[in-house]
């Protein structure tokens, strides 16, 4: 199994009480610390601008933006997001920033794409919110204009939601073939049909289950438009709390409650963490864990990005999921 894992950009609230001209700097010197690690593969951020799991006025920092600063700070770990939305930068515009931020890092960029959801933040920044089906027709034709561009370095297209003519991106991104494509999503009848068409790596669900259920769905696709599924690799992301007793996990998950309280209310706090946590296959003790993602594995789940709330604060348990976790799994 392959490793990634988020650095904190306050999406879900997990700078708060960091001053924000302190927050890059506490960005930076994670990232740099995951780039002194092999076992992790890559770090990742997300493409949301208002917080969740509700809006407020804490910070949200730019994806793109923190991926041309991790390209210029970093040297060896590769550089994702998990998922860029199509429909909030023209995908033209989007390949030529991901081509320039695969140079500046020297070829260690990974385009993770989805058709969007978040609709408070669509309809706030004047996106409006448009059908399911339009989303992800944007996200095909804009998949179609990225791997145009970084193979030959210029992209046409007269689609029904974008009209492209001749945009010229050069230079072309250093990696061969293009800049790596994760598709992300589990829509059974669009989305994984995009990602067998177009893929090199899926992203859905890491529930056993459910797991199976889009895999097959997935293979299904293949087979229908003619692609390998073999050579599509499948990922999940897991919220991760880990402690060398189940005592300690209990105190772990006790401070996200305390951070969410503030904006949310100590109950609704408590139920929002046990909806985003409750069930994670990385939360547990290391035993627990191993075990729990030995089975996805099995299933075929081959890279796994997680989410640890505390990292802005303290790293003690991704030090221990590091020294017991990763060495079990890889």
């Amino acid at each position: 199994m392959r490793f990634g894992i988020f650095v904190p950009q306050g999406w879900r609230l997990d700078l708060v009480g960091i001053e924000p001209a302190d927050q890059w700097g506490v960005m930076r010197e994670l990232a740099q610390r995951f780039d002194n690690l092999p076992a992790w593969e890559s770090i990742w951020v997300y493409d949301h601008f208002h917080t969740v799991p509700v809006p407020t006025d804490e910070a949200t920092h730019e994806a793109w933006t923190l991926m041309s600063a991790f390209a210029a700070t970093t040297s060896r770990v590769r550089l994702g997001q998990m998922c860029t939305a199509m429909s909030y930068r023209n995908p033209a515009y989007l390949a030529k920033v991901a081509a320039t931020v695969d140079l500046i890092s020297g070829g260690r960029v990974e385009m993770g794409i989805g058709g969007g959801w978040y609709e408070h933040e669509w309809r706030a920044y004047g996106y409006g919110f448009p059908s399911a089906g339009e989303r992800l027709g944007r996200l095909d034709e804009g998949v179609q204009i990225f791997r145009q561009a970084w193979q030959t370095g210029r992209a046409t297209l007269d689609g029904r939601h974008y009209q492209i003519d001749d945009a010229i991106v050069h230079p072309k991104p250093l990696q061969e073939n293009g800049i790596p494509i994760w598709v992300a999503g589990g829509g059974e009848k669009k989305t994984l049909r995009i990602a067998a068409k177009y893929a090199d790596y899926t992203n859905f669900s890491g529930e056993p289950a459910e797991f199976a259920r889009k895999s097959e769905i997935l293979r299904e696709h293949c087979a229908e438009v003619g692609t390998d599924f073999g050579a599509i690799t499948r990922s999940s992301n897991f919220n991760a709390v880990v402690g060398s007793t189940e005592a300690e996990v209990r105190e772990r998950l006790e401070t996200v409650v305390e951070r969410y309280a503030a904006f949310l209310g100590p109950d609704d706090a408590r139920a929002r963490v046990q909806e985003q946590f409750g069930t994670s296959a990385a939360v547990g003790t290391p035993e627990q864990i191993t075990e729990r993602l030995s089975a996805v594995a099995g299933l075929g789940l081959e890279y796994a990005i997680f989410n640890f709330p505390e990292a802005a604060y303290d790293t003690s348990g991704i030090e221990l999921f590091e020294r017991e976790v990763l060495p079990a799994l890889a």
